[in-house]
Order: C-alpha cells, then structure tokens, then sequence
C-alpha cells in the first residue's frame, strides 16, 4: 500500500510540476513577418485557454479575429482577411522558442506566398 501511495504521490508532483511549468500565451505578441520579401509588423493579441488559441490582429479594415492550436512548443494560428480586395488566409506555424519568442512559417495560400516569421510578447 506505501508503495502505490508513494507512486501517486511521486507522479503526482511531476504533473503538477509541468503544470505549472506550462506557460500562457496570452497577452500581446509583436510579428514580424518576410512574406515573399514583403516585411511587416503588427501587435496581435492572443488568448489562451487550454489547447485552444484565440484573439485578435490588426488588419487595413480594422481588426481581425485569429484561431489556432497550442500543443507542446508548437503554436498555429490563422485568421482571414483582404488584401487589395480580394479574400486570403494568413497561416502561421511555429515553435515556442522560449517564454516570450515564437519562429516559424507564414503562409498565403491565395496568392502562393510564404515567409518566416518572429513574434516576440510585449513587456
């Protein structure tokens, strides 16, 4: 019996651990993006709840609502809007680099065009 109590004890406190290791993405994010050699910066704000990724972004015709996904250290988020009038989705995949720093790929599958991205959190 000690020893079944002592192995929940013992996992217990690893999840709670890596628990409380796991940070939030919320707050606001500066992107930076190279698009097809186009560079760009905004301040998208993100929220976070559970796997589960959710907020904002400006946009020419004001803000635009973004969804995406938080699994481990891979972050992906997208959000829809136009440019020069027609329809695109913008599609980020990336990696948490740290607490405060996100690398990957942006993509616009409308007109074929990707890029790189860094998006670090506003202090």
């Amino acid at each position: 019996m000690k020893t079944v109590l002592v192995s929940f004890l013992l996992g217990s406190a690893t999840a709670l651990s890596y628990a409380a290791d796991a940070r939030s993405l919320s707050g606001t994010w500066q992107i930076h993006n190279n698009i097809a050699g186009n560079e760009s910066d905004r301040a998208c704000t993100f929220v976070q709840n559970g796997d589960n990724l959710t907020g904002t972004c400006p946009s020419d015709r004001g803000e635009v609502k973004l969804t995406g996904e938080v699994k481990g250290k891979k972050v992906t988020w997208s959000y829809r809007s136009e440019y020069e009038g027609s329809p695109i989705t913008v599609k980020y995949d990336g990696t948490l680099q740290s607490d405060t720093k996100i690398t990957g790929t942006v993509n616009v599958a409308e007109y074929g065009a990707d890029g790189d991205f860094t998006a670090t959190l506003s202090k």
